[in-house]
């Protein structure tokens, strides 16, 4: 594993902790941290760490405490408090 996977992954933890312990502005920092790391690398983020973010406000969501999920014909719909939505098919 190349180091900017390793520091991807490790922000990711990171970033659950803090959504976990009620810090939402430090899992947003880590969140912005592990994209930079990203793009600057050409990587994506791993496929359940993309799906724990809000593309508009980089926040870490954390179902029933600050993103709506919804099951709809076909696919699942993430709303976070920020009102954007994100709509994955099943998988």
């Amino acid at each position: 594993m190349a180091v900017a996977e390793e520091r991807i992954d490790r922000l990711q933890t990171l970033a659950r902790a803090a959504a976990a312990d009620g810090d939402h502005d430090r899992a947003r920092n880590y969140v912005r941290l592990a994209r930079r790391i990203a793009e600057r690398n050409r990587l994506r983020l791993p496929r359940p760490f993309a799906r724990s973010i809000c593309d508009a406000c980089d926040a870490y969501l954390r179902p029933g405490e600050n993103v709506r999920i919804r099951l709809r014909d076909g696919h699942v719909v993430m709303t976070c408090d920020c009102g954007a939505q994100a709509r994955y098919p099943y998988d």
